[in-house]
């Protein structure tokens, strides 16, 4: 009998603990062919009982940016469930996150950690994958880097001000979108602000 790869024993394992505690999915959002348990799968960073047993790894890049705070300063100010996300590069589980349905029509999503404006409202689309979902970022808001972990190569996103861990980005999904890419982000790593706030950030 054939081993599992233990890159591919983690995707198992976290795909039967996402989908067996998911209500049947819905339909509507995966046009062209998408399907919702391959959205899943790419989409998630890690989830909750995986991060406690793989995660909690933090990146060094995270200490290279503008805002500086130790991990004792982060966990003053960040909720349990924010730290884990934000500095510890979890996820939150699929389709409950505050942000998920969430469409307004004008406003600004922040940096939950340090209040910089990331996404426009108008950035923001339905794609059905169970995050909030961005076509396009502020500009010079959002850093990109490379991640390889559960032996997947991914566009990890973090916040330009505090490096703070956002979700991942994909490309060439097809989506009905001017970029073609999702920014598929935590909600617990943002704050939205209904005025437009673009331009002032906090520390």
């Amino acid at each position: 009998m054939r081993v599992p790869t233990l890159p591919t024993l983690i995707r198992t394992l976290t795909l039967t603990n996402i989908t067996a505690t998911l209500p049947r999915l819905p339909q509507s959002p995966f046009a062209n062919g998408r399907h919702p348990t391959r959205l899943l799968l790419r989409s998630m960073p890690s989830v909750p009982f995986l991060g406690s047993l793989f995660g909690g790894q933090q990146s060094r890049d995270m200490t290279d940016y503008p805002v500086k705070k130790g991990e004792d300063e982060w966990q003053a100010v960040l909720s349990p469930e924010q730290f884990r996300v934000i500095r510890q590069k979890g996820t939150e589980a699929p389709f409950t996150g505050e942000y998920d349905r969430h469409m307004p029509s004008e406003g600004t999503y922040e940096c939950a950690a340090c209040h910089t404006p990331l996404y426009r409202a108008t950035h923001k689309f339905k794609s059905g994958c169970g995050w909030p979902a961005y076509f396009d970022s502020i500009p010079g808001a959002v850093t990109r880097h490379t991640d390889s972990t559960f032996g997947m190569a991914r566009t990890e996103i973090l916040c330009s001000k505090c490096g703070g861990h956002l979700g991942h980005v994909f490309k060439g999904e097809g989506y009905p979108t001017p970029t073609d890419e999702r920014h598929c982000v935590n909600s617990v790593s943002l704050k939205f602000a209904k005025e437009d706030r673009e331009g002032k950030s906090g520390v």
